[in-house]
């Protein structure tokens, strides 16, 4: 699992804006399921990685209807502040500001980069009217 990990530049502005943002992701998410057809499947929050991890013993498996906490949120959580805080100096994701943000994160980069890289590139829909 992912520890919450704050940088120095982090400050509570960023936390009200994740929390807006996570909730977008989950609409986002229930939309998708909607637009596929379920009408009444739970989020789990099942992804591949939980299944084979779950499936290997080395994470317990959650009782039915009861969803997995999503282990990437800290990932999309750092992503998102870090445009907020580093988006004047680096208007685009780069190889410098990467070098960067995975300095700051440490430990298992490559697996969240990904996560990283969604959550830099979440655009809440104030901010694409306002960049019209």
């Amino acid at each position: 699992m992912i520890t919450r990990k704050n940088p120095r530049w982090w400050s509570p502005e960023y936390d009200s804006a994740w929390d807006r943002v996570r909730d977008a992701f989950q609409r986002d998410l229930e939309q998708t399921k909607h637009d596929l057809g379920s009408k009444h499947a739970p989020d789990l929050k099942q992804s591949a990685a939980a299944t084979v991890t779950q499936a290997a013993g080395r994470e317990p498996t959650p009782p039915p209807q009861v969803p997995n906490f999503d282990q990437d949120e800290p990932a999309y959580r750092f992503g998102y502040g870090a445009r907020t805080h580093y988006g004047s100096r680096y208007p685009l994701w780069s190889d410098e500001l990467e070098r960067e943000l995975s300095t700051e994160w440490g430990d298992d980069w490559d697996r969240v980069r990904p996560s990283v890289l969604r959550g830099w590139s979440y655009r809440p829909s104030t901010e694409t009217r306002k960049a019209s």
